[in-house]
């Protein structure tokens, strides 16, 4: 029932909002700090938990999973439309370390790749062989 992982994700979302709002004040920031990642966090660990192990079993865990899937692309989406508003108002400077960001991410995947293929390849083999 997709009606526990909106619950889930309700809860999840209302407490990372308090824990934003109570970081914001504690920082003397006039903002929410990290609410929306916080609520994500609590709503991976949650749907992962034991203590819900009842509900991520059958039709519920349907729904905890469904929401727990949308819920991550959607925050991230909405992070990085933060991320590029905030650096075309900070001006070049930020543009330009934006860019060189995405420019030496996309320079480690095929390293990371390499580090992360080897041990799993030679798993296959083994089992192959097996």
């Amino acid at each position: 029932m997709i009606v526990y992982g909106v619950a889930l994700l309700s809860v999840c979302l209302i407490l990372g909002m308090l824990i934003g709002e109570a970081l914001g004040v504690a920082l003397n920031v006039d903002a929410n700090v990290g609410g929306v990642g916080i609520a994500m966090l609590f709503l991976v660990f949650a749907s992962n938990s034991e203590k819900f192990k009842a509900l991520t079993e059958d039709t519920a865990g349907g729904g905890i999973k469904f929401w727990s899937a949308m819920y991550i692309p959607i925050v991230v989406a909405m992070a990085a439309r933060q991320n590029v508003a905030a650096a075309v108002d900070g001006g070049m400077l930020a543009l330009l370390a934006g860019i060189a960001a995405v420019v030496v991410s996309f320079a480690l995947v095929p390293v990371l790749s390499k580090i992360s293929t080897t041990p799993v390849a030679e798993e296959n083999e083994e089992q192959g062989a097996a």
